[in-house]
């Protein structure tokens, strides 16, 4: 792995508020000033792309696969975290330098041809426009690091060092809000909750610079936007979440929140995309879920899981997971202070039957360090 790090002069500053904001003051997020994502919500587009300041935690997700007119293949991971610290702070004090918020980011490249895994993150404050979300138009940035519609579609640009994406990303499909009523449930208590959609499919062309060598590419992507306030309690460790494009044109999404005791959080779900566009919702018991091989890191320690299968019966899907590079883990010392797996997938099984293939990001965390006490 290639571990490097982009960081703003401000990151020693931010990270440490950044832990601030996750401790917090063991009272839940809504006693702090910020909303708990509750039933009911209605999403409207384009307003829900942008931010969502009444609630502690918010992100916005970007990977995909592409592939080079030089027949190479990579991953590639854009993230754009947002998280609360005082909800009341601009209020208090109008200066543009108000602390309310710390903003961070992620840039990953995945060279699969290489099997090199390349990552750089990004902390900083909104201050005087350093980075930041905008509520009138989807835009969200970081430094120089920036997602922005444009003409119909999302541009996404990020340079670190000798690595780059300048990406066009224009969706096929409409949003497809995850859950029930306008929320995705991550436990059975009040707030633990957010309020969930992504664009599933998006496709995707544009230039990608790694090592110097620059590459036109054209692709797939998948974007997540999730928001809400104090989600996971203290006995969730972490989630295990897979985002999966078919080649049969349906997209596949699966979270499973693991327990300090070793079950599954019964809330758990997932969401299937058929190709006809019907969006069917998909209960924990609905998704038969097992892995196949494991890859403990060299950095953290952690053991993670790195091969999986998950089936469903209903739909007469079976489907084998597996990385394309083992070691694909972010260890974000100068950001979130999370260390977590995220990476690049291939898919291979059968729909009915019928042979399919496909790619797709699985994200999992709390095997370093349990997540419970972050959001």
């Amino acid at each position: 792995m290639n571990n490097d790090r982009v960081v703003s002069a401000l990151a020693v500053f931010a990270a440490a508020w950044v832990l601030i904001a996750a401790i917090g003051t063991g009272k839940p997020a809504e006693a702090k000033g910020f909303a708990a994502a509750a039933p009911g919500y209605q999403f409207v587009f384009p307003r829900d792309h942008g931010p969502h300041p009444a609630y502690q935690t918010e992100w916005w997700y970007y990977t995909g696969h592409v592939t080079a007119e030089s027949g190479r293949t990579y991953g590639y991971q854009l993230t754009f975290f947002r998280r609360g610290v005082d909800a009341d702070a601009v209020q208090r004090n109008p200066s543009k330098w108000a602390l309310s918020n710390i903003f961070l980011a992620h840039f990953a490249i995945t060279d699969e041809a290489e099997g090199r895994f390349h990552f750089m993150e990004k902390a900083n404050r909104a201050g005087v426009g350093n980075a930041g979300a905008d509520a009138k138009r989807f835009k969200v940035w970081n430094g120089t690091w920036t997602a922005e519609g444009k003409n119909g579609a999302i541009v996404l640009s990020a340079v670190a060092g000798d690595r780059s994406i300048l990406l066009h990303l224009r969706p096929s499909r409409a949003p497809v809000v995850h859950g029930h009523d306008g929320v995705s449930l991550k436990g059975p208590e009040k707030g633990q909750a957010s309020h969930y959609y992504s664009l599933t499919r998006l496709d995707t062309s544009g230039t990608l610079t790694i090592g110097g060598r620059l590459e036109t590419v054209k692709g797939l992507s998948w974007m997540d936007h999730e928001f809400g306030s104090n989600q996971l309690s203290e006995e969730h460790v972490g989630w295990d979440w897979f985002g999966l494009h078919l080649e049969n044109g349906m997209d596949l999404m699966v979270y499973r929140i693991r327990k300090a005791d070793g079950t599954i959080e019964p809330v758990s779900s997932g969401t299937l995309l058929l190709p006809d566009h019907t969006v069917v919702h998909l209960p924990l018991e609905a998704i038969e879920y097992s892995v196949r091989d494991a890859w403990t890191s060299p950095v953290s320690k952690a053991v993670y899981p790195s091969g999986w299968k998950i089936v469903i019966p209903d739909h007469r899907i079976e489907l084998s997971i597996a990385p394309t590079v083992a070691d694909q883990e972010l260890v974000t010392t100068h950001s979130t202070k999370v260390t977590y797996w995220e990476g690049s997938v291939t898919v291979k099984g059968s729909v009915g039957g019928q042979p399919v293939a496909g790619a797709g990001y699985v994200e999992l965390t709390g095997y370093a360090k349990s997540m419970g006490k972050v959001f």
